[in-house]
């Protein structure tokens, strides 16, 4: 008896000591490498960004349903965005679609682009969670937030990112990113870009994608080692991504893609809430505030 009470009073103490380190996230053994992405999402060390907020809008998204550009569904979607970014506006992109465009002025010349596309996938029954919502969610809420940036912030939603339903993947470079080709020309004279893709999902893990201006992308590393979130951005380069990115890149403007491309859903119906978290919106959204106060 006396055993079995020692035996008992050890596995209380060891399960009381396991909920502490769970609770507080101090968990010191989990499975991070099992493919190299975090197990548990960082928090981070400040609190400039209103991730509620920006989840809520994620949600929001998603309830919409599919989204794909020029569906009525994605020009609800673009009006409630028009209204809820600061100096809101359209700007038009052949085939009928718009990007949605916002501006916070800066106290000096220049202006830096923060981009993120809102269509969907045309897929029926694709909900974009990650790969449109968790973006667009970000952006809109960082032109919500910052006020009197050391340079003027041009925070642009693209339309017509997703290539056309039926166009064969080999295409994509040719038929879609509509909304960022038309928008490149416009903003050249940027000091830089940054795009937000996939930003949400449950094991975020960025590296670099191999387009993304190298400088620029360091200071976004170190943006995000000085907000305490520096293991979702590890100093690896992934392959090179074909994204809105890509035509200021053209155009010469230093720009980096924030992308999870080993999200496991892409393009698939599992791209929905329960792949998503509100923490990893929280990453995303301080490091690019602090990125966006260095620049």
């Amino acid at each position: 008896m006396k055993l079995l009470g020692t035996v008992l009073a050890l596995q209380v103490a060891l399960g009381v000591a396991l909920v502490a380190l769970v609770a507080t996230d101090n968990l010191p053994f989990t499975d991070d490498e099992a493919d190299g992405a975090p197990a548990r999402v960082a928090e981070p060390s400040v609190d400039n960004f209103d991730s509620v907020t920006a989840w809520q809008l994620l949600r929001d998204q998603v309830a919409l349903g599919p989204r794909p550009a020029g569906s009525p569904q994605s020009r609800r979607l673009a009006q409630r965005l028009r209204r809820l970014m600061p100096r809101g506006r359209f700007e038009p992109v052949p085939g009928g679609l718009r990007n949605v465009v916002g501006t916070v002025r800066g106290r000096e010349p220049g202006y830096i682009v923060v981009g993120a596309h809102y269509d969907t996938k045309d897929i029926p029954g694709f909900l974009g969670a990650n790969d449109g919502a968790s973006g667009t969610a970000v952006v809109t809420q960082l032109a919500r937030t910052i006020e009197r940036p050391r340079h003027t912030i041009q925070f642009i939603l693209f339309d017509g990112e997703e290539s056309p339903r039926g166009t064969p993947n080999q295409l994509f470079a040719q038929k879609g990113l509509r909304g960022s080709k038309v928008a490149a020309p416009r903003y050249r004279d940027a000091r830089a870009m940054v795009l937000l893709d996939f930003v949400g999902d449950r094991r975020l893990r960025v590296p670099r994608d191999g387009f993304s201006s190298a400088g620029l992308w360091r200071r976004l590393r170190a943006a995000a080692q000085e907000v305490g979130v520096g293991r979702h951005f590890p100093a690896e380069t992934q392959g090179s991504i074909y994204d809105d990115h890509v035509p200021f890149l053209r155009e010469g403007v230093p720009a980096i893609d924030m992308i999870d491309f080993d999200f496991p859903c892409w393009h698939l119906r599992c791209d929905d809430l329960s792949n998503v978290s509100e923490r990893s919106l929280d990453v995303t959204g301080e490091t690019v505030y602090r990125l966006l106060a260095s620049l």
